[in-house]
């Protein structure tokens, strides 16, 4: 799956599972500050992107993710690294 891809499916899940306008979502924007994701919020949305990656999705990769864009690169850095580990800067 392309970072493009990812991106688009984050949009929808966004869309579907907070009510979030596709509109709003760049892959700038801030998860808490831009989108109103809290901490809750937040695991609801790991959650939603473990089936990405066939449940190998490890939450503490996110840890330092702020943007969506943050987002779409540790899912894709996932993807291709195979462990479900990946460190974001």
């Amino acid at each position: 799956m392309t970072k493009d891809q990812l991106f688009q499916r984050i949009v929808g899940i966004l869309h579907d599972t907070f009510d979030i306008d596709p509109d709003r979502v760049t892959p700038a924007s801030r998860l808490g500050e831009d989108l109103d994701i809290d901490s809750i919020d937040a695991v609801d949305l790991i959650v939603q992107l473990k089936p990405l990656l066939g449940g190998n999705l490890k939450p503490e990769a996110f840890r330092s993710v702020r943007t969506v864009q943050d987002v779409v690169d540790a899912l894709h850095a996932m993807m291709h690294a195979g462990d479900g580990s990946v460190a974001v800067d």
